[in-house]
């Protein structure tokens, strides 16, 4: 069984500013099913693609699947299948020996970046590098299956 163990946490945009990034790749993604239980999404990264199941979070667990699947069947699935879905630059950061996934979102996400931490368990120990701020695990709204539905941008008249 695939499972993800994940943290998430909003970036401090100074302090991401300041930080010395690694090459960052373009995400595209879609959503064919996008429910409170169970999402199945189409991803670009780069020049390689995938499908991606993901079940219902417990915790900070939930199960998942992912596979490779050819770039140009992900391009036609996301154009012809896809609900709504998001874009996003993402950079890989190895910090305190973990690698770090910080996500600076575009479109209709503009001005939100969020890093997230992937653990063997729960209760994995780890040290946060300096540009993180407030912890958005539990907070729905920060799951990218849900800002494809209720974008970043939308959030204007309710606290961010």
């Amino acid at each position: 069984m695939g499972l993800e163990i994940e943290r998430k946490y909003l970036v401090d945009h100074e302090r991401w500013k300041q930080f010395n990034k690694p090459e960052g790749v373009a995400y595209r993604q879609g959503y064919l099913v996008n429910k409170q239980d169970k999402t199945i999404r189409i991803r670009t990264a780069g020049d390689k693609a995938f499908i991606t199941i993901k079940g219902v979070t417990t915790g900070f667990t939930r199960k998942e699947y992912e596979y490779e699947i050819p770039l140009s069947d992900a391009q036609e699935l996301l154009e012809s299948f896809s609900l709504k879905g998001t874009s996003k630059t993402r950079y890989r950061v190895l910090f305190a020996g973990k690698v770090w996934e910080v996500d600076e979102f575009s479109e209709e996400n503009e001005g939100l970046i969020v890093a997230e931490i992937e653990l063997k368990n729960e209760n994995d120990k780890f040290e946060k590098p300096g540009f993180t701020a407030a912890e958005v695990t539990d907070d729905p709204r920060y799951y990218n299956s849900n800002l494809a539905e209720n974008p970043f941008q939308s959030w204007k008249n309710s606290s961010k």
